[in-house]
């Protein structure tokens, strides 16, 4: 049975929610600087990540005296998070902060629509144009478009990080699922790391940048959300979600100096509208 939610202040679900947007938006941020600032490889950072936020959720389920018991999607859940860390940190070479947050967003919120289509629910068809045609125009040929290779896998890590977030739901206890998944990964981890060997590079800095980015940002910062989720409406849940390609794009602009196009800006907005839309068309 799923535990019962208790009341909380408005004011400490507020600023739990604040966290937790700001620790999504730092996962970008964190890999940029990796990539721009650090010797890292993907693959170096995408294990530590994993391995990182296996210990810190599984040390919050623990405390929380949560068994970790495997289920019955454990393992699709596991390969479908090590698909979307790992296409995550190789996009992350070639992409700025916050367009990766921008197509990664996009593409997780339009398949978990593209499921409720498929199930039958009823959307705003004007919202899903909008934000399929913002998309395209986001990733048209111009000099402002980001490498289409990296837009691609970083779709692909959008698909995967919506395709776990729909098991997810099926769970009694997120953190659990998600500390099981996280620990499931760590074979795979380590396959990726056989099949780079030849590519592989760490430094101190690179390695601390992927350690917050697997304890703090993912760990403690999925450990957030599923706090805050379950104690405010389903049109506020994926509405607050909206903030975090911003606050990426902000934290690019003002940590790394990266630029924001008007085209890049323009197409962001229609994105992020019509998702607001679809939305806000579920909740009615």
């Amino acid at each position: 049975m799923p535990a019962r939610v208790t009341a909380s202040p408005v004011w400490l679900v507020l600023l739990l929610t604040c966290l937790t947007m700001t620790a999504f938006a730092a996962n970008s941020l964190l890999a940029r600087l990796a990539f721009q600032t650090t010797s890292i490889d993907a693959a170096s950072f995408t294990v530590i990540r994993i391995l990182s936020g296996a210990v810190t959720l599984s040390l919050i389920a623990l405390a929380g005296r949560q068994p970790l018991k495997t289920g019955k999607t454990d393992w699709l859940s596991a390969l479908l998070l090590f698909v979307y860390a790992a296409a995550f940190s190789f996009a992350y070479r070639h992409i700025s902060t916050g367009a990766g947050a921008l197509v990664l967003f996009a593409a997780a919120q339009l398949l978990m629509i593209g499921y409720g289509l498929w199930r039958g629910e009823r959307t705003s068809i004007t919202g899903l144009i909008l934000a399929l045609g913002g998309l395209v125009l986001f990733l048209s040929p111009g000099a402002a478009a980001p490498s289409l290779s990296a837009a691609l896998l970083m779709a692909l890590a959008g698909f995967a990080w919506g395709g776990f977030s729909l098991l997810g739901k099926q769970g009694d206890s997120p953190v659990v699922g998600t500390a099981l998944s996280f620990i499931l990964t760590l074979p795979l981890a380590l396959l990726l790391l056989a099949v780079q060997y030849r590519s592989l590079s760490l430094d101190v800095a690179g390695g601390l940048y992927a350690l917050l980015s697997g304890s703090l940002a993912s760990g403690v910062g999925y450990a957030l959300w599923y706090w805050v989720r379950v104690r405010m409406a389903a049109i506020t849940a994926g509405a607050v979600q909206l903030s975090v390609p911003v606050l990426s794009a902000i934290f690019g602009a003002v940590v790394l100096r990266e630029t924001v196009s008007l085209q890049e800006a323009i197409s962001a907005l229609v994105v992020l509208a019509g998702i607001a839309l679809v939305i806000r068309q579920e909740r009615r």
